[in-house]
């Protein structure tokens, strides 16, 4: 896990003014959880964190590291989105494996990296079946499998729980805190 920074984060687009002047400090495995109204800002800062979405003004440091230029690959992040963002036509496993393997890990240590990260969330019994017959806490959670076997610094999550019932939810936000990993929205 990693400290992560904000200095005086601004984001506009055009001649709206979505995010002025956010700095804060997020120690190492702080769980944060960013809460407001639709449309106030809350996935575009973790776009800006993740690297997905360039801000106007201002420095995003992981460690000690400024990563404000750095591509998304480079900033040792991995984000869950509220969509799940499975491939469908590949099974639970290769939906967790095969982005190893595009990161050049060779395939039998992407198959045990990804068999763990299934064993962590509880879903190993399902890594043959194909993601669209889960439930949706169980896509949910290959998307947590995904995101957690790259050990990131630091885990994002944009509403991980907004497609979900109340007791799923729960278990979601479970899952996210056994990581000490920050932030969600």
């Amino acid at each position: 896990m990693a400290t992560l920074d904000l200095h005086s984060i601004s984001k506009s687009f055009g001649t709206a003014e979505v995010l002025k002047d956010v700095s804060l400090a997020i120690k190492d495995k702080e769980f944060v959880v960013f809460v407001g109204p639709s449309g106030c800002g809350k996935s575009t800062l973790l776009r800006i964190i993740a690297g997905l979405e360039e801000a106007t003004e201002g420095k995003v440091l992981i460690g000690s590291e400024d990563v404000s230029d750095a591509a998304p690959v480079d900033r040792g992040i991995s984000m869950v989105f509220q969509s799940y963002a499975l491939y469908p036509h590949l099974s639970v496993f290769e939906n967790i494996a095969l982005p190893l393997r595009i990161c050049g890990y060779d395939p039998e240590n992407a198959a045990r990296r990804a068999r763990a990260a299934l064993d962590k969330v509880g879903l190993l019994d399902k890594e043959k079946l194909n993601p669209v017959v889960l439930s949706g806490g169980e896509q949910q959670r290959v998307g947590i499998a995904r995101a957690i076997v790259h050990k990131p610094q630091l885990l994002l999550a944009d509403e991980p729980t907004g497609n979900l019932d109340p007791k799923l939810s729960e278990e979601i936000m479970r899952l996210f805190q056994q990581f000490n990993q920050v932030g969600t929205t």
